[in-house]
């Protein structure tokens, strides 16, 4: 005992009267660890060093596992927050080409889309005189184009909500935005029965905003809200 090297006094006392100090520093307690698998030398395994190890991986990962998931959250409500926002703002006009107009507009920016885009099928020969005052946002297609848009023409049903990458926007649907398009949202509307469907495309330049491992349920649920506003108008 004589012959080990001791402490300061000072030092001494304060670890006795606040070993916590040690116990929290979590550099402190590898260096005495550390310093422990020394003196017991290299012919002896430390089964209770490897076992902290092994719990100090574990604390690590869940760890990384608990920040994720509070980003995650927090994105979660953030993306709840946009929508909300734009559904009140699609609530506000009082007139439908106000109410079209808008979604390359305000409700764009708060979605923070560079395009919002509006189709609808009809059987006539062409758009009315109010659906021209709004060329450049507004679509008009023959019946089943839709579907073939949203399927690329292959036997699958249409989904309500389909996000994808894409090399470039259509441009009978995104016009002189087209070529800077990288992902979309198209969001198919039913209108109502006896009418041919709609389809609510938002674009972005962005190739990773919309993609198909993303969840879909607020865009859903803003497709429910467009859609019932859509009847309406129409009615």
């Amino acid at each position: 005992m004589s012959s080990t090297a001791k402490i300061d006094d000072p030092l001494r006392e304060k670890i006795i009267s606040a070993p916590e100090a040690i116990l929290d520093d979590p550099e402190v307690m590898n260096a005495l660890i550390a310093a422990n698998e020394r003196a017991m030398g290299g012919n002896i395994v430390d089964l209770r060093g490897i076992a902290m190890e092994r719990l100090e991986a574990r604390l690590d990962r869940l760890e990384d596992t608990h920040r994720s998931v509070i980003a995650a959250a927090y994105e979660n409500l953030a993306g709840t927050n946009q929508v909300h926002r734009a559904i009140l703002r699609m609530m506000d006009p009082l007139e439908f080409e106000s109410f079209v107009r808008d979604l390359d507009g305000e409700v764009a920016d708060i979605l923070r889309v560079d395009s919002v885009r509006l189709v609808l099928e009809t059987e006539q020969d062409g758009p009315t005189e109010s659906m021209k005052k709004l060329d450049g946002i507004l679509t008009i297609a023959a019946p089943g184009f839709i579907d073939r848009y949203l399927t690329g023409g292959r036997n699958v049903p249409a989904r309500q909500v389909t996000l994808r990458q894409i090399e470039e926007g259509a441009a009978h649907i995104y016009g002189d935005k087209s070529e800077f398009v990288r992902s979309e949202a198209c969001l198919r509307l039913d209108l109502g029965k006896g009418r041919l469907p709609g389809l609510l495309v938002m674009g972005a330049e962005d190739p990773h905003h919309f993609t198909p491992q993303q969840g879909a349920d607020l865009l859903a649920f803003f497709a429910g809200v467009f859609e019932r506003a859509m009847r309406r108008w129409l009615s």
